[in-house]
């Protein structure tokens, strides 16, 4: 997208160190979906706070989000950390954002000091047409003119008898690839309880995990360019529906998983 300022993502996520464990940030309105912000800029935010940390060693492991009550685009945010315990090899971290005092997500984020280990990949990236081959998929809210999905599977989003999509993603602001770009990316995605109903329902995600798998040179290779991401809703049930992402660097790498719960109406 040429007429996007360059890593425009990077510059919504700006924090300012206020003390021990305090920082300062703004909703940016960029990032705005429906009914508030986009989850995955929240995500992005607590996981960026936590890494910025210089008592935080290591690299991000795991993450897993509860979305509180909705963040307000343009509203000002106190982004408190607290580290939890751990040690040489593993820390974990809690993260909260709030605004005039009021919790608005809270993140329990563990980092890891990764050794050389045995490796094993069960799943195996599906295969896709190249991106530059597929357009564009018309997004709602502000965010979606600042990220780029090119869907391969599942366009049709009503009436379908799985819930399964498989699209290219990717920031549109040129913003190198890393573990805080996978958190911002985990989230994207039409609600699945949209697949099997007549049309749009009231929809929001109540916790979102993370795992991330990726090498830091796995993560180089992807630069800005699109990751293959394949989602599936597992369970609908007692107004929530489940559902789990594979986020694929176009080499093969599993890069991350994520897992997260969604309310409907």
């Amino acid at each position: 997208m040429a007429d996007e300022p360059i890593n425009a993502l990077e510059a919504s996520l700006a924090i300012e160190h206020t003390g021990p464990g305090l920082w300062a940030a703004v909703a940016s309105p960029q990032y705005e979906a429906n009914s508030g912000m986009f989850g995955g800029w929240t995500a992005a935010l607590l996981l960026k706070t936590i890494l910025s940390e210089a008592k935080s060693a290591g690299s991000a492991s795991a993450m897993t989000v509860n979305f509180v009550n909705r963040v307000v685009p343009g509203a000002r945010l106190e982004v408190r950390t607290t580290r939890l315990g751990g040690g040489r090899s593993l820390t974990h971290w809690r993260c909260d954002v709030l605004s005039e005092n009021s919790l608005l997500a809270t993140a329990v984020v563990v980092l890891a000091d990764r050794k050389e280990s045995s490796v094993h990949t069960e799943v195996t990236m599906p295969e896709a047409p190249p991106p530059a081959s597929i357009p564009l998929a018309i997004l709602p809210g502000t965010f979606g003119s600042v990220v780029e999905v090119r869907p391969t599977l599942g366009d049709d989003l009503f009436n379908q008898t799985t819930t399964r999509s498989l699209n290219w993603e990717r920031d549109g602001s040129g913003r190198p690839m890393d573990a805080v770009q996978l958190a911002f990316l985990s989230d994207l995605g039409a609600p699945r309880i949209f697949f099997v109903s007549d049309g749009p329902r009231p929809s929001s995600t109540i916790t979102l995990s993370i795992y991330f798998h990726a090498t830091s040179e796995e993560l180089a290779a992807c630069s800005d360019d699109y990751i293959l991401c394949d989602m599936v809703g597992t369970r609908a049930n007692a107004a929530t529906i489940a559902s789990r992402k594979d986020m694929w660097g176009r080499n093969g790498a599993l890069l991350a998983t994520s897992e997260q719960l969604c309310w409907f109406r």
